[in-house]
């Protein structure tokens, strides 16, 4: 079996940007794009960075069994990973990357079990975080409370991953992703 990728951490941490930078590093890794029904951002492809799905299709995947793991994140606002999402990537003979929220990760784990290196990305403070969200500018007051709040709460899944990385320097974070995906890769 493959070995798989598993990245989580607070809306926020930097894990999108680890994720990417280990997938310019290693040609077998391929990302797996998530299923969503939050509103495309202005600078998003469906497809390529998300599945954009309406409630209903969602719903409807969930019946059909369609997901490896899914959650109702916000109100309103699923995502999931698709079984056809990480089937196409292995039948690529590739190693998929998650970059998923902590709970959807957690349910990653139990299926890939020793075949999956599980990496915990999360900011220095939640202030640190706060003061990332701003800077995206993609946040009304309300919504960035609403990722703060569950931020608090995704940290306190940390102790649940192989590693941690505090991402106080995205160089020095991504030179520690790229070290420890290269260990876990050696190992038998």
């Amino acid at each position: 079996m493959r070995k798989h990728f598993l990245f989580c951490g607070p809306s926020g941490s930097g894990k999108t940007s680890i994720v990417h930078y280990l997938l310019s590093q290693f040609s077998f890794m391929r990302f797996s794009v998530s299923a969503t029904t939050r509103p495309k951002r202005h600078n998003e492809e469906n497809g390529k960075d998300y599945y954009f799905l309406s409630v209903e299709e969602f719903k409807k995947k969930i019946e059909e069994d369609a997901f490896i793991e899914w959650e109702q994140v916000y109100e309103g606002r699923y995502y999931g990973t698709l079984r056809s999402e990480v089937k196409r990537i292995e039948d690529i003979n590739c190693s998929v990357v998650f970059d998923v929220d902590v709970e959807g990760g957690m349910n990653i784990k139990k299926c890939f079990g020793d075949n999956l290196l599980s990496v915990f990305i999360r900011p220095p403070s939640v202030e640190d975080l706060r003061q990332r969200l701003i800077a995206r500018s993609t946040e009304t007051p309300e919504s960035l409370q609403k990722r703060l709040d569950k931020s608090v709460f995704e940290l306190g899944y940390e102790k649940n991953f192989d590693n941690v990385i505090i991402n106080s320097d995205l160089e020095e974070s991504c030179k520690k992703a790229k070290m420890l995906v290269e260990t876990f890769l050696r190992k038998a």
